[in-house]
């Protein structure tokens, strides 16, 4: 597995580590919850988990133990010196693969979780990444990531086609087959829709894809540009780039009716890659009206822009999270770097890398904590997933190709 050291700037720890340490704080009245602040990590043994021999059930044991370590808040022990212990037995049966789980503090001897689970054989990694998921959540507090996917633009051969991936680095799947360019993917309200920006017409248009039917079908085709179709949070309307009118200009489509209307009138400038915040009130974007990418945020219902970014050479490619917090790609000199905007405040801190490459169209997990983004080395860009508490980068994408633009799942 690759790694890189990350250099992380002292005001981004403080915002994220302040964010994550209040995430990591809620609790039940009915379970006490391991507390510790973001950067510090919670042992946990898997050792009394006893897998069969067959294949699916040594899958099963990876899977999880990965996705335990990816999650940013375990670290895997021996038997013996964790603070939780998870103990149980996995079985196949005919075709399915069956698993009874238990999961305590052995400090506090809180009982986590005793539950069955079961799923199709053929499934025995998504079990595992439910079962994931359900430890962080029942341990630290909130869900984890191990089940939502990733999807990203793929430049294999001459096409740009889109693909899906989960956080672990598992179940690489092609999406489209256009033939053509395919970029841009969002995902709309829930894991059910994304739109992207495609060229099958010949010309930009942006596209809504239903994963659960396959469907495909238009959602903007107007003269000209349609680009960075970003569906709102309660999926009512979609924030989009038009150039109808002549050069590429925001505007906000209800998806029921169609009607557009117009948010920015920037004459001899153009606006690109609308990001909706977390309750749908305000849009940020970019505009090189001043000559240069700099990112604007912009209130749902139209008015005066405010610019936010003003260091660097180039600021593209926001993501705004349900943190509240804004990733964007920012240049200076000769790198990307991946910058972290709160907009309350307007306190703007860097992720980098010391021994560089470009780090390009982050996007936010739905924990606040992670980030994947593109990185570009030697002509060559893969995805890595960013760890905001610390942890080193882990490189997601090893297969032949060039893999870039990801958007990480709604949970």
């Amino acid at each position: 597995m690759n790694t890189i050291c990350m250099r992380y700037s002292t005001p981004t720890m403080i915002m994220v580590l302040a964010l994550l340490t209040t995430m990591g704080s809620m609790e039940s009245s009915a379970q006490i919850r391991i507390q510790k602040p973001a950067g510090e990590k919670v042992t946990i043994q898997l050792a009394g988990l006893q897998p069969g021999t067959d294949a699916q059930s040594q899958q099963f044991m990876q899977t999880l133990r990965a996705n335990l370590d990816r999650s940013g808040w375990f670290d895997v022990v021996p038997a013996g010196q964790g603070e939780v212990a998870v103990s149980g037995r996995i079985r196949l049966r005919g075709n399915e693969l069956q698993v009874e789980a238990t999961v305590v503090g052995t400090v506090n001897r809180e009982q986590y979780i005793n539950q069955r689970y079961h799923q199709p054989s053929a499934n025995s990694r998504r079990l595992a990444q439910r079962l994931a998921d359900d430890i962080v959540e029942a341990v630290i507090g909130y869900r984890g990531i191990a089940s939502t996917q990733i999807v990203f633009v793929g430049a294999v051969d001459r096409h740009r086609e889109l693909f899906l991936i989960s956080p672990d680095g598992s179940g690489l799947t092609q999406l489209t087959s256009d033939g053509n360019w395919a970029v841009s993917p969002r995902w709309g309200a829930t894991r059910r829709q994304l739109t992207y920006t495609g060229y099958l017409n010949r010309f930009a248009d942006v596209f809504l894809v239903d994963l659960e039917t396959g469907n495909r079908s238009p959602l903007s085709a107007q003269s000209g540009l349609n680009a960075g179709g970003a569906i709102s949070p309660n999926g009512e309307e979609l924030a989009v780039i038009l150039s109808k009118d002549g050069n590429p200009e925001l505007y906000v489509q209800n998806l029921q009716s169609g009607r557009l209307t117009r948010l920015t009138n920037t004459q001899n400038a153009n606006e690109a890659s609308p990001s909706w915040s977390p309750d749908g009130q305000e849009i940020v974007y970019v505009s090189d009206q001043v000559g240069r990418p700099h990112l604007y945020i912009i209130s749902r219902r139209g008015g005066a822009p405010r610019r936010v970014t003003t260091r660097g050479s180039e600021n593209v490619a926001p993501d705004w999270g349900t943190n509240g917090l804004i990733a964007f790609s920012h240049r200076i000199g000769r790198q990307n770097q991946i910058g972290i905007l709160d907009p309350q405040s307007g306190q703007i801190s860097y992720i980098s890398d010391p021994r560089g490459g470009d780090f390009e169209d982050p996007s936010w997990a739905p924990n606040g904590r992670h980030i994947v983004v593109g990185r570009r080395e030697d002509f060559r860009s893969d995805l890595y997933i960013l760890d905001t508490a610390g942890d080193p980068p882990l490189r997601l994408t090893t297969t032949r190709g060039d893999w870039f633009s990801p958007a990480w799942s709604p949970q």
